[in-house]
């Protein structure tokens, strides 16, 4: 019977507090839902029949393992304001006869009730959620629907563990707040006014140099290579000094206004700002939480978008014809011998020539630049900003490229230079000590080359290869630059061409192969094809896009959470001093305003701050994106805007939600739910 008794007036409990209980319930079923969906994806048996499922299920993973994070963190900091919010009817319930244990029991089956409609409601929700999101999937990597239906039976049991230990954990941590506090604590508890904050100046100015560093780091690091290492100094530079800024930043701000009398001392700006003011201490961690959450929305949003749309652009820099080979040590007349079988099968089969043929020998190294000086790197650690990719080419290996645009001959101590990434623009260049004039400049549009490269990149041309060889048995010693032995004349080797849909891919990458069997040698071609690398980059940007946009959706409901509590939180400390104000004659369109000017504030700030971490860590992103070969800078721009343009106006519809919740929170009588 007591028992019975226990569930009613947990269930009437959940009733009376729904302000409160319905966004918790709904955080736990979102939760649960996409935690599920995740995980009846990577189980699904049907992914790994598709090529790049491997990869595919690897995310699912990932994604799996930040939704636990998510889940722990937020559940928790969810929960600890309802019991906040609660003490008091608790504290009743103990005066009137309600033993400790009895509350217990009733917070025990509290939990319960919202574990069973998050775990109905979630799985149920994420069954149906997982077939969408499947199918979605497909989309994105561009492979065929496929049709069915799968239900994960590892999934559910996953789920119903990870979210059973939670709520156990929640309800303990709930016990033990009402075990360890006094009635007359309990009761008491929010009553207690805060003092003025004092400013802490050093505070501030830590936060200013933490965010002045990750934002100098953001904007000067120019090389890929070190902005890899960089980024995750940079993010935790900017997070410090947020948290640091939002704490002591903002109170020295609101001081400020109050210091200036022709904004303070007007009704709405006085009532707002001394507010602000007395709440700051502990409104500054949730604010910086809010900024930090939405900085990472942006983040993964615009970059997995960007890299989304620009997949083509991708495509390209990372194969530059639509069918590639590439092979090591040939030498000139086996180059010309497989160029020349190749063009003599593709006539007789499909009778088509190779269209915007590219062939040459070269060879490949990474060395250090300083100037006009191009060193080895040795046992050096590259920088980043000195590493630069060579290719050194001889003249003659560019009988592709029109006369006009080289000359016939070069003079041994002579070079060619191209840039393809960067600009070299000396006279000359020391080459590992030994000096050659620069005897023109070329366009990579002159040879027909993709820029795409995330290292500076220069292609020196040199006179031929007795030249290179020269350079290379005196002036470049085997080191960490060139890998592999040198041998003259035996060079590595691409060759590509376009076909434009006038043959079958597959055919002519088998043609490609017999061509190179013809060659006699034990090694074989590295053929890299448009196609193969339009699926694999499609099936690696869809899933990553996939990932950003449902980590997006979970990070914006938790920020969406702490948002709501925080103005209900607000609402009710407010609501007693509103009315007072109200009794000695403030105008209800006068509390209207000032309750404007205060959410205003508090909630576009971590928006602004956001925006202005998205500007600063632009440079640094997209020289990341530069790894991934994503080298179209003006389409991750777009990206962006479009990104901090929408998430504005969804942070405007919140900010007007919470605001009326606010305002009747304010507006209710004492006792009002």
């Amino acid at each position: 019977m007591k028992g019975f008794l226990y569930m009613r007036l947990a269930w009437q409990n959940i009733k009376n507090n729904r302000r409160t209980y319905v966004p918790y319930t709904l955080t736990v079923i979102g939760t649960i839902l996409i935690y599920y969906s995740f995980h009846c994806i990577a189980d699904n048996p049907g992914l790994l029949e598709l090529r790049g499922g491997g990869w595919i299920k690897n995310i699912m993973g990932f994604g799996k393992n930040v939704i636990t994070i998510f889940a722990i963190v937020f559940l928790f900091y969810t929960n600890s304001f309802l019991v906040k919010r609660r003490k008091r009817e608790f504290a009743l319930f103990n005066i009137l006869g309600m033993e400790k244990r009895h509350l217990g029991r009733v917070l025990l089956w509290e939990t319960v009730y919202v574990a069973l409609i998050g775990f109905t409601a979630g799985i149920g929700g994420g069954i149906l959620l997982s077939k969408l999101m499947y199918l979605l999937l497909l989309r994105l990597m561009t492979f065929p629907v496929q049709m069915g239906f799968f239900l994960s039976r590892a999934g559910f049991w996953y789920t119903v563990e990870l979210f059973g230990i939670i709520f156990l954990a929640i309800w303990l941590n709930a016990l033990r707040q009402i075990r360890t506090a006094s009635p007359i604590e309990l009761l008491q508890e929010g009553k207690a006014g805060e003092r003025e904050p004092k400013t802490k100046a050093l505070m501030a100015a830590a936060g200013l140099v933490c965010l002045a560093a990750g934002y100098t780091i953001a904007v000067v690091t120019e090389s890929p290579l070190s902005a890899l290492g960089l980024f995750f100094v940079a993010v935790l530079l900017v997070i410090v000094g947020t948290y640091l800024l939002f704490t002591a930043g903002s109170i020295a701000w609101l001081k400020l206004l109050r210091k200036r009398t022709g904004y303070y001392y007007r009704t709405r700006h006085f009532i707002s700002v001394s507010g602000m003011l007395y709440r700051m201490k502990q409104n500054a961690v949730g604010l910086a939480n809010i900024c930090i959450l939405s900085t990472m929305v942006l983040v993964m949003l615009s970059t997995t978008t960007a890299l989304y749309a620009g997949t083509e652009d991708t495509l390209y820099s990372r194969c530059p014809r639509e069918l590639v080979v590439e092979a090591d040590g040939i030498t000139a007349q086996e180059a010309q011998t497989y160029e020349q079988a190749v063009t003599r099968r593709l006539l007789e089969q499909f009778d088509v020539m190779p269209q915007e043929q590219l062939g040459y020998r070269y060879r490949l190294g990474i060395m250090l630049q300083e100037g006009s000086r191009l060193m080895e790197i040795n046992d050096q650690v590259i920088g980043g900003e000195k590493a630069v990719g060579i290719q050194f080419i001889p003249l003659d290996e560019l009988r592709f490229v029109g006369p006009e645009k080289i000359p016939a001959e070069l003079a041994p101590d002579e070079v060619l230079v191209c840039s393809l990434k960067g600009t070299f623009s000396a006279d000359s260049v020391t080459i590992g000590g030994r000096e050659y004039r620069v005897a023109g400049q070329l366009s990579a549009a002159d040879l027909g080359f993709n820029t795409g490269a995330y290292l500076r990149s220069y292609m020196i041309i040199m006179s031929d290869e007795t030249a290179m060889a020269e350079l290379f048995e005196s002036g470049l010693s085997e080191t960490e630059s060139f890998s592999g032995e040198y041998q003259a004349g035996r060079l590595s080797y691409m060759f590509g061409f376009d076909i434009k849909d006038t043959a079958p891919a597959a055919d002519v990458e088998e043609i490609l192969r017999q061509a190179w069997a013809e060659l006699g040698r034990e090694d074989g071609p590295r053929i890299e094809t448009q196609a193969e690398n339009w699926g694999r980059l499609y099936r690696i940007h869809g899933g990553l896009l996939f990932l950003g946009v449902f980590l997006g959706l979970l990070f914006w409901m938790g920020m969406i959470l702490i948002m709501y509590y925080k103005q209900i939180s607000e609402g009710y400390e407010d609501r007693e001093r509103y009315q007072i104000m109200r009794k000695v004659g403030l105008g209800k369109d006068e509390v209207k305003a000032a309750i404007g000017s205060q959410i205003l504030q508090v909630f576009f700030l971590p928006l602004a701050a956001a925006a202005l971490h998205m500007a600063f860590a632009f440079p640094l992103i997209a020289r990341l994106m530069e790894l991934a070969n994503m080298y179209n800078t003006k389409l991750y721009l777009w990206t962006t805007m479009a990104t901090v343009l929408v998430f504005a106006i969804l942070y405007g519809i919140v900010y007007r939600l919470t605001a009326r919740v606010y305002y009747r929170l304010v507006s209710e009588q004492d006792g009002g739910r």
